[in-house]
């Protein structure tokens, strides 16, 4: 017994000590991700993470991945859960919700704000509340790099311009859009 509480009270120290990020704890909970993968500001299902497989080269930005459902439980005592499989290349804009025994293709966008209730397959970008398919992403992906051609590039990363690019850009920006670093 004493023996436990001992570990137990050098975990804890440890852990304040040397804390661990919430993405390093997911994975110590079961999830699966590849290479590549940038997680922004957002939260993936602790309860069910270890149904959650993400592939390479994924951004999720300030958004929600839900494995779980627990609507019924008040009337059922049980939570609906499911897979949610999250393809290569794909980007998962701000604000946007996943939900449970969802599989997301590769080469996909997810618009910002969106509500993913159901599959998206290969090269598709969806958008809204439930998810539709707006596009192609390779099609998308062609017209920015023929704007790339003629619209404003502008290659300081964002923490590092100085406040004379800051306003050349607002200039720039008055009544067009152009492309970041």
């Amino acid at each position: 017994m004493i023996k436990r509480i001992v570990k137990s009270l050098k975990i804890r120290i440890k852990n304040r000590l040397y804390p661990k990020s919430e993405l390093e704890v997911l994975r110590e909970r079961g999830l699966i991700h590849g290479e590549n993968f940038n997680f922004f500001n957002s939260h993936i299902d602790y309860g069910h993470c270890w149904l959650v497989e993400i592939g390479n080269d994924v951004t999720i930005t300030n958004s929600t991945i839900l494995a779980h459902d627990a609507s019924i439980k008040l009337y059922t005592g049980k939570s609906k859960i499911g897979k949610v499989k999250i393809g290569d290349r794909v980007f998962i804009g701000y604000n946007s919700i996943i939900l449970c025994n969802v599989r997301i293709g590769n080469d996909v966008i997810v618009a910002a704000g969106s509500i993913v209730t159901k599959d998206i397959p290969d090269n598709s970008i969806v958008a809204g509340n439930p998810a539709r398919l707006i596009g192609k992403t390779s099609d998308y992906l062609e017209k920015h790099r023929e704007f790339l051609k003629v619209k404003p590039v502008y290659d300081t990363y964002w923490p590092y311009k100085e406040q004379e690019q800051i306003n050349k850009i607002k200039n720039d920006l008055e009544y067009d859009f152009g492309y970041d670093e």
